[in-house]
């Protein structure tokens, strides 16, 4: 199994990034999958997530209207597009996927950094 996360780097406030979660070695339909972020000293939480086949999706507050989350699942990927960056959007971003109890996976993350 294995969740490989892209497309993070630097970008400056009110900018714009799109995250990418490629997944392998599982049913990818079958699972909800989610992208979470860990800042420094802060504890790790949850930005977005989507349902197996897209039609429901959930969000942070503090990223509502900025952020959204979509999947292919032809493409077994997960994305994360991410509009008017904000500073406080700093932390590295993980991709989740969960199918209950058992089934629970992760990538390794990708940093995102907002700065000018």
């Amino acid at each position: 199994v294995q969740l490989v996360e892209s497309g993070g780097g630097l970008v400056q406030p009110g900018g714009s990034l799109r995250l990418s979660c490629a997944a392998s070695g599982f049913t990818f339909s079958n699972y909800q999958m989610s992208w979470y972020r860990q800042a420094p000293g802060k504890e790790r939480e949850l930005v977005a997530g989507i349902g197996r086949f897209g039609f429901s999706t959930n969000y942070a507050d503090s990223v509502k209207g900025r952020f959204t989350i979509s999947r292919d699942n032809a493409k077994n990927t997960v994305y994360l597009q991410m509009n008017s960056v904000k500073p406080e959007d700093t932390a590295v971003y993980l991709c989740n996927g969960k199918r209950g109890l058992g089934y629970d996976y992760w990538g390794q993350g990708t940093q995102v950094t907002v700065s000018s």
